[in-house]
């Protein structure tokens, strides 16, 4: 591959959620501290919404990590299950011994009393659940009971929402009011900006151990910003062919015909790049219009 050819020890634009990899930026700093602030607050719900691609299960991960040892986390990272599937994978979570076949009633008193010694310990329990907006509407009502479990002094279980802004019109729902009323903090994660985009390849060739100079030609970041819409994970699929592509040169630089290379090569990335592409034609047969009137004037 093009690691050596580059002076990478690792693979710099991977699409799996790799903590170490975590960008700052303004916009995922700030729901990074908005999920610090409201779980150290003791919030019952908080919610998380970008569009797919957008970070969020990475976002997950690292906030995950930057917790304290005050908090027990459980992560559900496919919470398309009914009720008591719901309730089995928290227990399992919670590392809850289980009787064969047990019953609702007994199991719901399980993670009950599991909750309670862990709040006795001085312990917060964090459930955090990927793609939310796949759960079935009785299952968000199932959490929204479960967070009526709670002691004088606070809840005993905080739960964190992260999905897809469909998550959004789930949660209007006439059915499941009580439960948007409960979220008092959340963010929406948006897309990275041009300025951004070019701190978010510094940063992720550099922790790749990338020590060269500018990798990513300005023409090429151009190009790469209005393919990607800033979206990270398609930045990082469309840099990485974009990086085959000028090893495959022999270059040393990534120029605006390497990403375009990568675009084609790419179905959400062409979708985003034809209209501009269309422009830009358009622009240049105006402008030859103009000169050829000029000319024969």
């Amino acid at each position: 591959m093009y690691r050596h050819h580059f002076g990478l020890r690792e693979m710099p634009f991977g699409i799996t959620p790799d903590t170490s990899f975590f960008f700052a930026c303004s916009n995922y700093q700030q729901a990074l501290n908005t999920l610090l602030v409201a779980a150290k607050n003791g919030e019952g719900f908080i919610k998380i919404t970008g569009e797919v691609g957008t970070g969020k299960t990475l976002l997950c991960r690292k906030f995950m990590a930057t917790l304290d040892d005050g908090f027990v986390t459980a992560y559900i990272p496919n919470p398309y299950l009914e009720p008591r599937t719901l309730m089995l994978a928290l227990a399992d979570e919670l590392e809850i011994p289980l009787e064969r076949d047990v019953d609702q009633y007994h199991l719901l008193k399980a993670i009950n009393h599991r909750l309670l010694v862990l709040a006795r310990e001085g312990k917060r329990v964090l459930l955090c659940l990927d793609e939310a907006q796949a759960m079935p509407l009785e299952s968000l009502e199932a959490l929204r009971l479960l967070t009526n479990l709670e002691t004088e002094k606070r809840k005993l279980l905080q739960i964190v929402l992260f999905g897809q802004p469909e998550l959004d019109r789930k949660l209007q729902q006439d059915a499941i009011r009580q439960l948007a009323q409960r979220i008092t903090f959340h963010y929406h994660l948006g897309p990275l900006t041009h300025d951004d985009l070019e701190f978010y390849l510094s940063h992720r060739l550099s922790v790749a151990g990338f020590t060269g100079s500018r990798l990513f030609g300005r023409d090429a970041v151009k190009l790469l910003n209005t393919a990607s819409g800033g979206i990270p994970r398609l930045v990082n699929i469309l840099a990485h062919k974009a990086l085959m592509a000028t090893y495959g040169e022999g270059k040393q630089q990534v120029r605006a015909n390497h990403v375009r290379a990568a675009a084609k090569d790419t179905v959400a990335a062409k979708q985003a790049l034809w209209p501009w592409m269309w422009l830009s034609a358009f622009t240049v047969l105006i402008a030859g219009t103009g000169m050829g009137w000029m000319y024969f004037k």
